[in-house]
């Protein structure tokens, strides 16, 4: 398989899964207004309210997290090799040059943010830029830019505004609705009594649906965002041995914490579930570097 059927099948299947998000919000709510006895206009004041909220958020996206994670701005004579790296690249693939930031950390990690290309950053710990050489370096600046290349910062922003949207709409029906459950119950049939439990139900477990798919819809941007990579350097081998590297460094990132751990190109956090088997795959923030490895090597051939 080559990067090019990787990045067709990534982009296939988070369309897919985006589509089956904005699906479930609006089927999830629709029930809930039922169950609760809202009228579909409440839940259209729910959207908008949650909605601007979650719209700053997005806007100021990009410095909330730089400040969350204690970043400096990066300076071309402190760390060469990060920032001309980041020229070339950038250059190669006419991209507008990200602003460049360091977090003062031993633990190994990048990622990258912002809205859109014009408004984007790369940020690595210190940690990360002094133990790679340029190559591995290489390796990691091309997957975070291609994150911002192929709008994963504009998706991954969206689609933490539609987490929140869920878990505001479903928190404010619960707590208005204890006030009105009973009326509602004397009032309905069977069919309303199944809408009251599946909107209690919906409403319990919404968010907890909605951040699984978002963590899914993560997982496969990395994959995505490797292959992307290997198509701008055209060398996989710096990029799995990045990752290997990265991956053998036990040591977790302290400014890094679970709102922002699925930015990274690791999990930062360094918590690792095997012990319940295949069900720990859904909370994981990303895939398993030992086969993003083997499929970076498998690209060897058709680069």
């Amino acid at each position: 398989m080559t990067h090019y059927d990787l990045v067709a099948s990534n982009k296939r299947r988070s369309a897919i899964i985006i589509a089956l998000f904005v699906a479930f919000i609006a089927g999830a709510s629709y029930v809930m207004a039922r169950g609760f006895g809202y009228g579909l206009d409440i839940v259209g004041i729910g959207l908008v309210v949650s909605g601007v909220m979650s719209f700053a958020s997005y806007w100021w996206s990009d410095s909330i997290i730089l400040g969350i994670s204690g970043a400096r701005p990066a300076k071309r004579e402190e760390f060469f090799d990060f920032y001309t790296v980041t020229e070339n690249l950038a250059a190669s693939q006419r991209l507008p040059f990200p602003k460049l930031y360091v977090i003062e950390d031993t633990a190994m990690n990048a990622f990258a943010t912002g809205r859109d290309p014009e408004h984007a950053a790369v940020v690595a710990t210190t940690g990360l830029l002094s133990r790679l050489n340029r190559s591995e370096i290489e390796g990691v600046i091309s997957h975070e830019l291609s994150h911002i290349q192929n709008y994963d910062i504009r998706l991954m922003s969206i689609v933490t505004i539609l987490v929140g949207m869920i878990s505001l709409i479903a928190d404010w029906m619960l707590r208005m609705s204890w006030g009105r459950r009973r009326d509602n119950d004397r009032e309905g049939g069977q069919l309303q009594m199944l809408f009251v439990v599946a909107g209690i139900v919906l409403a319990l477990l919404s968010p907890l649906i909605a951040q699984l798919i978002q963590l899914a819809i993560s997982r496969k941007r990395e994959y995505l965002a490797d292959a992307s990579g290997v198509a701008m350097t055209k060398n996989p081998e710096g990029l799995a041995r990045a990752l290997e590297k990265i991956s053998g460094d036990t040591e977790p990132l302290e400014a890094a914490n679970k709102a922002t751990a699925h930015l990274y190109i690791a999990n930062p956090l360094k918590n690792r579930h095997d012990a319940i088997g295949w069900f720990a795959g859904w909370f994981q923030t990303h895939p398993p570097v030992a086969e993003r490895i083997t499929i970076l090597r498998n690209l060897q051939g058709s680069v």
